[in-house]
This record gives C-alpha cells, sequence and structure tokens, in this order.
C-alpha cells in the first residue's frame, strides 16, 4: 500500500502565495514522476506542473513563471511553492506519484486526498 497525503492549502489574496507539500509513504521501493494536478468546480482535472526523479521540471502554461515545484528524493515529498495567485488557482490541488512498490516490477500511479485552494480578496 501506498498512501500520498497533501497539506498546505488554504485560502489566500490575489496575489499572495501558498505552499503545498506532498508525502508519500507505504511499500515503496522507488518513485518516478511526481505531479500536482487541480480541478476546479464543474472542470476537468488539468496537470500543472511535474518533476521526474532527475528533477527535470514541467509547467502548465497557466502557471509558469508563478510556480515551483520541488522534489525531495530521499524523503518522498514534492512540494509546490505558488506565488503570485489568481481567483483562477482556486481549485483543489492533488499530488499523483508512480510507483514502484517492493517486491514488484510494475508501476502504478497513487493520488493523494487534495487540498483546497481558494483564492479570493
Amino acid at each position: 500500500q501506498v498512501q500520498l497525503v497533501e497539506s498546505g492549502g488554504g485560502l489566500v489574496q490575489p496575489g499572495g502565495s501558498l505552499r503545498l507539500s506532498c508525502a508519500a509513504s507505504g511499500n515503496i521501493f522507488s518513485i518516478s514522476i511526481m505531479d500536482w494536478y487541480r480541478q476546479a468546480p464543474g472542470q476537468q482535472r488539468e496537470l500543472v506542473a511535474s518533476i521526474t526523479s532527475d528533477g527535470e521540471k514541467y509547467y502548465a502554461g497557466s502557471v509558469k513563471g508563478r510556480f515551483t515545484i520541488s522534489r525531495d528524493n530521499a524523503k518522498n515529498t514534492v512540494d509546490l511553492q505558488m506565488n503570485s495567485l489568481k481567483p483562477e488557482d482556486t481549485a483543489v490541488y492533488y499530488c499523483y506519484a508512480t510507483v514502484q512498490a517492493m517486491g514488484v516490477t510494475t508501476w502504478d500511479g497513487y493520488w493523494g486526498q487534495g487540498t483546497q485552494v481558494t483564492v479570493s480578496s
């Protein structure tokens, strides 16, 4: 079993900052890619940012230059620093990890439970 637990969401004014964290735990041998997704009400879940185990990063165009993804491979954690937040960033943010569990050769994807981010004055 693998669990992902997010933290750090909340209410912030436009232009403010938040830092989200996600910790993976359980029967983990290796984690390849770690992602942050978000889903606003009535909209599809979308990829916000990704980071590989080698540190290569991807950002959606809507957040590039404002958000920064980072990870600690030793701790199996991934963070998302969000600056210059806009009302359109309001969504539930989910952590996703592609994991190889102990004793298996396959890779499986796991979701966190989500954390609410609300940007409003």
